[in-house]
């Protein structure tokens, strides 16, 4: 029904070994098990066994107190035209025995992560079958939006659009002023979106 509002899905995550929540958002991080973590069921998902990542809260958590660990900001890190966005280098400065990931690596997995959380609550609507939104930086140059894409593909996304995020937070203002937009807005009228980082 296209009067219908939208529906946020909550994401399924792990918020702490072996506690899985369904959250509104799932945080931009990837922890990077160590050998002392693999194989432990404590990491698991419905979805996914004997991963040596994980994705989310529970990463984002790990992120203080194992920070070598961590891969947080990876979508900076596509943006960053001096390094080898393609190239294993983040958690950037961890240490050798820390087996490291790309950019492009960590976005597919936050992605996947989101795939499967929906194939998971709808395996009768596959995100394959549909046109996908990705909202990225105005700022992204077309480098990272191709990897962004790439990224999006890896992670079984074939039908995507990239949309700027002032551009979608523009239009989601749109939709919570339904008709009342008209009131506020005239022809010739700018408006000024703030993207506060």
């Amino acid at each position: 029904d296209e009067a219908a509002p939208p529906v946020v899905l909550p994401i399924p995550q792990l918020t702490a070994p072996g506690v899985i929540e369904a959250r509104p958002l799932l945080p931009s991080f990837v922890y990077l098990t160590g050998d002392h973590d693999r194989g432990q069921a404590a990491y698991d998902l419905p979805w996914a066994t004997g991963r040596d990542y994980v994705v989310g809260e529970w990463a984002r958590k790990q992120s203080a107190e194992a920070p070598t660990r961590t891969v947080a900001a990876a979508k900076s890190w596509l943006a960053h035209s001096r390094v080898d966005r393609r190239a294993a280098i983040l958690p950037w400065g961890a240490p050798p025995e820390v087996a490291k990931i790309s950019p492009i690596e960590a976005s597919r997995r936050y992605l996947e992560h989101l795939v499967a959380a929906w194939t998971h609550a709808f395996p009768q609507t596959p995100f394959a079958e549909q046109t996908i939104v990705l909202t990225v930086p105005a700022s992204f140059d077309p480098e990272a939006r191709e990897l962004t894409l790439a990224a999006a593909k890896q992670a079984g996304l074939d039908r995507v659009l990239l949309l700027e995020e002032p551009q979608a937070a523009f239009y989601a203002w749109l939709d919570a002023q339904g008709d009342q937009w008209r009131r506020h807005v005239r022809v010739g009228d700018l408006i000024l979106v703030c993207d506060v980082g």
